[in-house]
This record gives C-alpha cells, structure tokens and sequence, in this order.
C-alpha cells in the first residue's frame, strides 16, 4: 500500500534534485486547514541551492511537480510556502487500496519482543480509581503495541507482602470475629480493605491515647501497640511462621478473586503474574557483585548503598544493615531475570510519577553495573486522577473504589440513554449490554484521551455527554452507520459499483482521514500515548458526522455514488472501530 506522506517527499526530493541538486533538508507537512493544498512544502532551506526568493523557488518547484507529476494537481504559493494539491484519482486510488484491507492500519511483525507491566495493587485493598488510569492505560498501550507488530508480554506485579498486608490481617484477627467473603456477603477485597481501615482507625486512637498520657506524636506512632503487634507479625511472617503465613494465604486469595472480577470488569488481563513474595529476594547476588566491582560502598552500619551524586542525583539505599532487602534491591533482580527470560527488547513499567525518581534511578544502577539493555527500560509516568471532590486516602477509607464506580458509570449510561431514547424498540438484555458498553466506553476514553503525565479530573456524568469529546459519541457514531449499512442491505443495494464514482472535496477530506490512520498507530506506539489514538477517533467520528448531515446516501439517487458513500461510510465506522479497540473499548452494532 502507498504510503502517502513517503510518496508526496519522494516526487519533492525528485524534483530538487533536478532543479537545485540538492534533496538535503526537505520539510514536508500537512496544509493548514485555512489553506488550500494537501502537502506543504516550506520551501526556505531550498533557497542558497536555488539563489532566488522564497517566492520564486516556491513556483518554481511547483510548475516542476505539476509537470512532471501526474497525481499532483495543482499548487499554490503562500510566501515561503509551497502547498500541493493531490489529484481526486489519486485518492480514489488509496481508498480502493484502504477498503481491501481488512487488517488496515495494523503493521507487519517487527520481531521486537516488549514486556509492560501494569496495574501492580497491594493485597490490603480494592482496586480504586487511580488503579483505573494504570491498567487502562497500560492494557491500551500494550494494545497499540501489538497494532504495530511488536510480540508484547502483558504483566503484573502484586504487591503482597509487608507490613500494610499485615496491618490488614491483624485487625481481621483482632476484630473481625472470623468474617469471611461468603458470610458477609462482600468481595473478598472489599473485606481485607475494610478491616485495612479499622486497622488505622484502632492505630490513631491509641495514638491519640499515647499523647494524652504524654509522649510526643512521633513517639506514640512509633509505640502504638497495634503497630508493634503489625510489625511481629511481619517478622513471623518472614520467618515463615505456619500460623501467620495460613493467615496470609487465606486472605490474599480473598483479595485476587475480588481482583479477577474488577479486572474482567475493566477488560482487561495478563501474560503473566509476577508476586513480591517471590521476587523481593531478588537482586541480592546483584548487589554483592556491584560491590565487588566497587559501583556500590558497605556503611559502618552493613547497609549497602550507591553514591549518584556525581550525576546529580543522592546516594541511594541498596541492602539494609540487616541484611534485608529494599524495592530498589527487588527491581534490579526483576528486571535482570525478565531482560535474560524473556529476551526482552524494551521494558515499560507504567506506574504513577511519584516514583519518576525511582525509576531515573533503577536505569542508572543497571547501566554502571554494566547492563546496556538498561536503556531500553521505560517509565510510563502518569498522574493522578481526582474528582470534583477532591483527593482520595485510602486508609481513611475514602477511595472511590474500581467496583462502584464501574457499577455507576453504567447506571449513568442507562440513565442518560433512556432519556435520549438511544434505547428505544432494545430488548432488556439489549439495553442492559449497550448500557455496559457505553458506561465503560465513557470511562475508559475520558481517562485515555488526557495525556498520561497530566493530573487529571475525572467526571462522570461529562463523561457520557453523547455531543461532546466522548466515548459515547464515537461509539454512537459507529452504530448509526452500521444502522445505515442494515437498511442498505435490507433493500437489496450493491456497493460493487463505488469505483466509477468521482469524489466531492468531502469525500476526498474523508480519504485522507482514513489514510492517516497507519501513521496515527505508530505515532501512539513510539509514544505509548492512546491519546493520539483517543483524538484521531474523535476526529474521523466529527468528520463523519458533518460530510453525513451533508450528503444524503441512502437517498442519493445515483447508482455509483450511493454505492461509495456506502462504502465510505462502511470504511469509516471499521476504522472507529479498530481505533477504539485499541483503547479498550468496544463499539455497539445498535444504539
């Protein structure tokens, strides 16, 4: 298939090199909209080749392309600026090679091997909306890179040890009177999460209690006997006491099957679960040979650490005096064993940018222990989500939990579709899986379209606004031209005649739309950024919609031109949805 943007700096660099025998520092660009053309070429870095104004080279390099050129048609002189028209034919053609390709947009194997890691929870608590962001994100970044041929290993690593676990399974123990998932009727990380706040609320009342007896704060919280008890039960857990390790394993199974339904919830899964409580021994031969080659110094104390501030950085803690270990120490064993297991190419973490440092650091460890793979170690840094309320604390059991607002958004979209009659003549079971559909469409594009390093807003009800920067529109797009499609099919209309038809300008913006949806992949891929995906979906529905209020198909008279409209609008709505399948989200037949 032809590659447009290749093809117009081919003819370019074809002609300079005859006019000016120079090719060097060709800049070609899309034509601004207010402009008349398809390409621009910004002609200035042609003008000590060509001794002559802007202007003149300008025209100059124009005639040679129109002349020589048969699918250039036309050109226009903006100052320094060539723009270039593309013959109707020419576009005709693509969208011929675009409709045959059932697969369009999707790019060949590339033999890269990627791993990314998302979501990455404690066992001490439900997912929550923060969660959202990462796996979202994460799901769809792994989705736009198999979309560009990449070979993507899809993990999660779960947080399930520590001392925030045991403060979970202590309060269950003090407090919770041998209450299980099935007795109260809860998930079972809705359980281990509620008895996470009891555990902070008992903590701030014996510290409260501390201070009035007359310690210091700092004092109190450090002698608190609830977190004394919490941090003896983490030490008999590390020694593998059967009692508190029972404990661990009944509860933490709670949680993962709470997790598997939040996750089939979101639409989303793994390759492969990674575990803390198997990987934190990590790392510790890597630390004993970074001291060996004097990268890393011992303390007076037996802790273990790097000194980065000759890069402009602190020193950094690598092994406890103790002897334990540290994240830092885990994820340099991780990512060791994931580079030589999986012979990985690239490996993206997507985790929130309160650990942008973490990360800076990681890299450079790895590279002055000698690992050059290291530069292929990606931080997917993103921001928080808040909401019109303001922040989230989930010791104080103030989360907005993955599990309700799921349930919400699709209460909302049920709401808001039965008001706007989208459901109208729907059978319940209908109603209730395009209910689903939209809620989580609404959730899922309002969180991809934002630029993942920015903190961002979250509301619901904007969300599935059927007008605006939404979801729901782009997927009531797609069902009002499968709507189309139906009533075609219905009355018996061909769509084998669309080739003899001549395009209207509409019809050509529409081609060039569409055509641009190869690159769009692969510009969201060298990214990891939807968003790009996000905004070209938006864009082809809006553009859709107005060449739709324009144009009448089902009702042209014109044999060939009904039968390309059709196949246009056909072209289109395969394209939204390939598009936003690579979000995540899913795009009803009707609505």
């Amino acid at each position: 298939m032809v590659n447009i943007e290749e093809f117009i700096l081919s003819v370019v660099k074809r002609a300079t090199e005859e006019l000016y025998a120079t090719s060097d520092n060709i800049q070609i660009q899309k034509t601004r909209k207010e402009f008349e053309g398809d390409y621009t070429v910004v002609v200035f870095p042609l003008l000590r080749a060509s001794r002559k104004s802007p202007e003149a080279t300008a025209t100059e390099l124009g005639e040679k392309i129109v002349a020589s050129t048969p699918e250039i048609k036309s050109f226009n002189v903006i100052k320094g600026f060539l723009n270039l028209t593309v013959d109707a034919s020419f576009w005709a053609a693509r969208f011929a090679e675009i409709s045959a390709a059932e697969d369009y947009g999707m790019a060949p194997a590339s033999g890269r091997t990627i791993m990314i890691e998302y979501s990455s929870p404690n066992t001490n608590k439900p997912l929550h909306l923060g969660h959202i962001r990462n796996n979202l994100l994460g799901y769809s970044v792994a989705t736009i890179l198999k979309a560009n041929g990449h070979n993507v290993i899809k993990v999660n690593l779960v947080n399930d040890r520590g001392i925030h676990i045991c403060k979970s399974m202590l309060a269950w123990q003090l407090y919770g009177k041998g209450e299980t998932p099935e007795l109260s009727g809860m998930k079972g990380d809705h359980l281990v999460g509620k008895y996470y706040v009891e555990f902070d609320k008992h903590y701030k009342a014996e510290v409260k209690e501390l201070v009035v007896q007359g310690l210091t704060e700092d004092e109190a919280k450090k002698k608190a006997p609830i977190m004394l008890a919490a941090q003896e039960m983490l030490r008999k857990w590390e020694a593998k006491d059967p009692e508190v390790y029972a404990l661990w394993e009944r509860m933490n199974g709670w949680v993962y099957e709470g997790f598997d339904v939040t996750y089939k919830a979101m639409g989303v899964d793994f390759d492969k679960v990674y575990y803390e409580s198997q990987t934190y021994l990590l790392g510790k031969s890597l630390v004993e040979d970074g001291l060996k080659k004097g990268v890393f110094f011992r303390k007076e104390d037996n802790s273990v650490w790097i000194d980065l501030e000759a890069d402009g950085l602190d020193q950094k803690l690598l092994l406890r005096g103790d002897g334990t270990s540290v994240y830092m120490t885990q994820d340099l064993g991780t990512a060791l064993s994931r580079f030589e297991e999986n012979k990985l190419d690239d490996m993206i973490y997507v985790v929130g940018n309160e650990q942008n440092y973490h990360f800076q650091v990681l890299k450079l460890v790895l590279k002055k222990l000698g690992y050059e793979w290291s530069d292929n170690i990606f931080h997917l840094s993103y921001g928080m989500v808040e909401l019109p309320e303001g922040k989230m604390k989930s010791r104080e059991g103030t989360v907005v939990d993955a599990d309700d607002l799921i349930a919400a958004m699709i209460g909302t979209a049920r709401e808001m579709s039965d008001e706007l009659g989208k459901l109208d003549g729907a059978s319940e079971q209908e109603a209730a899986a395009i209910s689903e559909m939209v809620g989580l469409g609404a959730l899922k594009y309002f969180i991809l379209k934002v630029d993942p390093k920015k903190t961002m807003l979250f509301d619901p009800r904007e969300s599935i606004d059927f007008n605006g920067n939404t979801g729901p529109f782009i997927q009531y797009t797609h069902a009002r031209i499968r709507s189309i499609m139906r009533k075609a099919e219905e009355a018996g209309i061909k769509m084998d005649s669309f080739a003899s038809a001549s395009l209207v300008q509409d019809e050509v913006e529409l081609i060039k739309a569409l055509s641009e949806y190869p690159a769009t992949v692969r510009t969201a891929g060298e990214q990891f950024a939807p968003s790009v995906v996000a905004a070209y979906a938006y864009d082809l529905a809006k553009q859709f919609n107005g060449y739709y209020h324009d144009h009448s198909i089902l009702k042209e008279e014109d044999e060939a031109v009904r039968a390309l409209r059709l196949k246009l609008a056909g072209v289109v709505a395969r394209t939204l949805k390939s598009a936003m399948a690579l979000l995540g989200i899913a795009v009803p037949e009707r609505m």
